[in-house]
């Protein structure tokens, strides 16, 4: 590996920047995700960045069912992201399409849209849950590397 290709490496893995994707969730979610960056749970410890571009995200991490109306919009965020992007599903809906399952407006999870990493479980989600998710994220991210 490259000298270059180490630095590329180690800037990744030392501050991954995310994107927040709301699919339409209850705010349940969200206001977790919100949480496991504050100081109490904080996230950005780890070096994690909340970012308002897909240009300069390395992980999109996102929440709710995904409808059918937003399918174009995720498809396009997700191209725009550089490589190597990462996807974290947050919450029962991301995951699987939760409660709204069945619904005619929702595809289901994340993942039939878009390929995700991890998964992250529970409705609402538990702020150690996501770190915990973020942190093998980039343990995986790293053991990959070698």
């Amino acid at each position: 590996m490259k000298i270059k290709d180490k630095i590329i490496l180690w800037s990744r893995l030392k501050s991954p920047w995310l994107l927040h994707f709301n699919g339409g969730a209850c705010n349940g979610c969200d206001i977790e995700i919100v949480d496991a960056l504050t100081p109490k749970y904080d996230l950005e410890r780890f070096g994690a960045v909340l970012k308002s571009t897909p240009r300069h995200a390395d992980i999109l991490v996102a929440s709710g069912p995904m409808t059918r109306q937003q399918v174009k919009r995720i498809k396009r965020i997700y191209e725009q992201m550089p490589e190597p992007k990462f996807v974290m599903a947050v919450g029962a809906c991301a995951c699987s399409g939760g409660v709204f399952d069945g619904c005619y407006s929702v595809v289901s999870g994340i993942d039939k849209v878009i390929p995700v990493s991890i998964y992250i479980p529970g409705c609402p989600v538990r702020p150690e849950a996501i770190l915990d998710g973020a942190v093998k994220l980039l343990g995986a991210l790293e053991a990959s590397s070698k």
